[in-house]
């Protein structure tokens, strides 16, 4: 009995010692692979988002006018309140805007800062502030175009681009890590 356990022993041993020995040129190695791609699908639905609004600054206006009179004046004073909002149109990119560099970064250019809406004087909040004498849809509308032109003076300045560029590049810089991306690198195309 023990030298049927001693033979059944050894040829277990030996059976392993075998198995060993012929696995032993297999090896099993796992690579992770760094190279990324974005498709065109998914390029086209980041470019559906479209209008991307990156700052918006409130602005009101006070404009006054006099019409001078024989017998008196008229006077209209009127508070115009608006919201310029800055961003990018992502329809206007250009193509290849984005695309993978060194098949690890991806590279992102965006299109210039452009004003998103150019009604943003809100003609509802709009009012008068003191009204004299008899205005016509006329001098009204030129004091509403004088509104215009001081807010857009007023809030489309050097500073306030560069606070949306800012702000866009760190949006999308996080919008594109979002999707899985590790390597990102955003810019602004000039204006």
């Amino acid at each position: 009995y023990r030298f049927r356990l001693l033979i059944l022993f050894a040829l277990i041993s030996l059976g392993i010692i075998l198995f060993l020995w012929l696995n032993s040129s297999n090896r099993v190695n796992v690579e992770a692979d760094q190279h990324i791609d974005i498709t065109p699908t998914q390029i086209r639905q980041i470019q559906d988002i479209g209008q991307w609004e990156f700052l918006s600054v409130n602005d009101e206006e006070l404009i006054d006018t006099v019409k001078r009179g024989f017998f008196s004046d008229a006077e209209l004073v009127r508070i115009y309140y608006g919201t310029l909002r800055f961003g990018i149109d992502l329809h206007k990119a250009h193509p290849h805007w984005i695309h993978v560099e060194n098949d690890s970064i991806i590279t992102a250019r965006l299109p210039s800062i452009e004003l998103l809406d150019s009604n943003f004087i809100d003609e509802a909040r709009s009012r008068s502030f003191f009204e004299k004498g008899k205005w016509t849809a006329a001098d009204r509308e030129q004091l509403y175009n004088r509104a215009y032109r001081m807010m857009l003076a007023r809030c489309m300045t050097p500073e306030n681009i560069k606070t949306a560029e800012a702000n866009a590049r760190q949006q999308f810089t996080q919008f594109l890590k979002a999707m899985g991306y590790k390597h990102v690198r955003v810019g602004i195309t000039p204006r």
